[in-house]
């Protein structure tokens, strides 16, 4: 292998949001120019505004834009730009885009072509770490890929098993079976679902671990041979397969435990000869076995818990191993201090399933403090668009200990303001202060063990939240008519010769209406009734989008924004303690004819193309069969009836893009 330097003073970040960001950030910083791409539908993010030149790669469609492999390169051609930092997710894990950088004389900050190959087969990979001695989870990796070989399989293995996409990652293509009656479907949805996600419907089973932990090695190697691991990351806490919380490091790990994981996955990455920053990932069960999950030849959302607790800086390490520089790290250098926790913060329903959200960035407004780390690809008046991840943002709290790590992350999210888009928020908040994860004891199974299905629903609107609602939407209207106003002295601006004022609000918050009057006592001070409960709210600050008041006696900090997208100002946001309330002041408004739609009313529950639909007009259905898929953000998302009936109508076929709540087919409810 060449040991010849390859320096480079130019970087072209295919990526978006916040992982292009936080590239672009330290590149600046060791002072390489940078190059963005994006896409039409990411014109103005902010990852565009960072660097030092940006290039437009075409339609907001990943195909088109993030991973259409001629139009990078392009880019870096006309940009000229000397390397190609892929970040994750997108080409990062691609060889044949490896491969075509170094045909290009264009050097890639990754591992070679060869290993990227490798590791990105789940069957391959395991075949090989076999060879190699890790220890392996019991499966079938086999080329045999027929759906009959498959169940053949799965007769040796024994239930629970997981069905497994061999390329890829994300949970895309990955199925939990319980029961021999259950594997068809999943086989022929998995290998449906990776086939659209990456190109290969290739499929592995595995062994099901009930209840394990999912920890990871970070790894780093340059050409010279020199490899070494920075600790691990426990990931336990997940939804559909995709992470939740990470933290470093893993509550339960012990030094000798480290040893051997750190041991196992060095010599899986000298195995392959690897260079540059890879993450093996391992199962770890109750009684300390530990197996080989997959490895990811790139750069990994969690990385910060790692920075923030070794004191490296992940990227600045890849793109000095990219230069063709020695490590210059050898393991006895690598330390632990503290401890680190991450939340991804999700454009996603987590009332209804986790279904992917999308909408207008009202408001960004991260939180601030000592310890903590916002990595971010978003800024107010950007828009959630339907066509990448909806992982939004990345909240991060370091303490000297996990408990105040814990706390600290607590409290920068109840200080995030996130308005527009819903997002899982008020869920990370409950998931990190559940007694569980408080005790270091989450392992994969935590989300189903302590969320039922659909259970965190949408925050119940209280009096008092209402109140606040009702009071800042009154002082914005009343600002806007004091500013329109000619010379009206401010003591007089809440002064009336006949009755006090009461400005009426009526607030709808799921099945729940609220009306309430707001009575001004004075500048600051203000009566509200809300349905023969009175109290008082007294301005203590209000300064841009936060408020402290007085609400009858006790201290509430609010978050907040008056939507610009309502032309009536009658439209807010509000974050309380972490929760978040959309409210509009129903008054005078009438209701739509979204609100007719009852049961039987099939509706899009999100932005997506519609993949399939399994039924005809006419067709008797019953509550829960399947109606259709529909995928989104590169999901697929079953819609399934909810009543008993015929099929009316339906209103879309196949392979039409739809927008959210779509009306996509109606079932006529059989009396009775």
């Amino acid at each position: 292998m060449s040991t010849q330097r390859t320096p480079f003073e130019s970087v072209l970040i295919a990526n978006r949001g916040e992982i292009a960001c936080r590239i672009i950030r330290t590149a600046k910083k060791i002072g390489l120019r940078t190059i963005a791409v994006y896409s039409e539908a990411d014109v103005n993010s902010p990852h565009v505004r960072l660097a030092d030149a940006s290039y437009c790669l075409g339609p907001a469609p990943v195909a088109e834009s993030y991973l259409n492999v001629d139009r990078i390169l392009t880019a870096a051609a006309e940009t000229n730009a000397e390397a190609i930092h892929p970040g994750y997710g997108f080409l990062s894990e691609n060889a044949a885009f490896a491969k075509a950088c170094n045909d290009a004389s264009i050097i890639f900050i990754g591992p070679r072509p060869e290993a990227i190959d490798l590791m990105g087969d789940k069957a391959k990979a395991k075949r090989r770490m076999i060879e190699a001695g890790v220890p392996c989870v019991p499966g079938y990796q086999g080329e045999e890929q027929s759906d009959e070989r498959l169940i053949q399989e799965s007769g040796s293995i024994g239930f629970p098993l997981m069905v497994k996409a061999a390329a890829g990652g994300g949970g895309r293509g990955m199925r939990l079976v319980s029961e021999e009656a259950e594997l068809p479907n999943a086989i022929t949805t998995a290998r449906s679902e990776a086939e659209n996600a990456f190109g290969s419907g290739e499929l592995i089973l595995e062994k099901a671990i009930i209840q394990p932990r999912h920890v990871e090695i970070q790894v780093f190697a340059d050409k010279y041979g020199n490899t070494i691991h920075l600790g691990e990351r426990d990931c336990s806490v997940q939804r559909r397969h995709q992470k939740v919380l990470e933290e470093a490091p893993c509550p339960v790990m012990t030094s000798e435990l480290r040893d051997a994981m750190g041991t196992a996955a060095v010599n899986a990455a000298k195995d392959i000869s690897y260079v540059g920053a890879g993450t093996v990932e391992f199962l770890l069960d109750a009684n300390g076995s530990f197996y080989f999950l997959e490895m990811n030849t790139r750069l990994q959302v969690e990385h910060p818990v790692t920075e923030m607790v070794t004191g490296l800086d992940l990227v600045a390490l890849q793109i000095h191993v990219a230069q063709g520089n020695e490590l210059g790290i050898q393991q006895t250098d690598v330390s632990l201090s503290g401890h680190a926790i991450e939340a991804r913060l999700y454009a996603e329903d987590t009332s209804q399933d986790f279904l992917p959200a999308t909408g207008p960035v009202d408001l960004w407004k991260p939180a601030t403090g000592d310890g903590i780390r916002i990595d971010a690809g978003i800024d107010t008046g950007n828009e959630v668009s339907p066509f990448y991840d909806p992982m939004i943002a990345k909240v991060i709290a370091y303490g000297d200990d996990r408990e105040e790590a814990r706390r600290k992350l607590v409290n920068a999210l109840k200080n995030t303001a996130m308005f527009g888009a819903t997002t899982n928020k008020a869920f990370l908040i409950d998931a990190l202060e559940k007694p569980t994860f408080k005790a270091g004891a989450a392992t994969t199974a935590f989300i189903a063990e302590n969320f039922e299905k659909n259970a965190l629903t949408k925050a119940e609107l209280t009096d008092r939240a209402a109140g606040i609602a009702a009071t800042l939407l009154f002082i914005s209207t009343h600002g806007t008519a004091m500013a329109r106003a000619i010379a009206t002295p401010a003591p007089l601006s809440h002064w009336f010769s006949a009755t006090p004022l009461s400005v009426p609000y009526q607030f709808n918050s799921q099945d729940a209406h609220l009306t309430l009057h707001v009575s001004p006592q004075g500048q600051d001070r203000f009566i509200i009734n809300c349905e023969d409960n009175n109290f008082s709210i007294q301005i203590i600050n209000l300064r841009g989008n936060e408020a402290v008041f007085d609400v009858a006696g006790n201290r509430e900090h609010v978050l907040f924004q008056v939507s610009d997208s309502d032309p009536s100002g009658q439209s807010i946001h509000i974050s309380i303690d972490g929760i978040d309330y959309s409210l509009t002041n129903e008054v005078g408004i009438f209701a739509t004819a979204s609100d007719a739609a009852g049961a039987g009313a099939i509706t899009a529950p999100m932005h997506g193309m519609l993949l399939e639909v399994f039924v005809e007009t006419g067709q008797t259905v019953a509550k829960g069969d399947r109606l259709a898929i529909l995928e989104a953000m590169k999901m697929q998302h079953e819609l399934l009836a909810d009543v008993d009936g015929k099929v009316a109508s339906i209103h879309y076929s196949a392979g039409v893009q739809v927008e959210a709540n779509s009306l996509l087919l109606e079932i006529s409810v059989t009396e009775g």
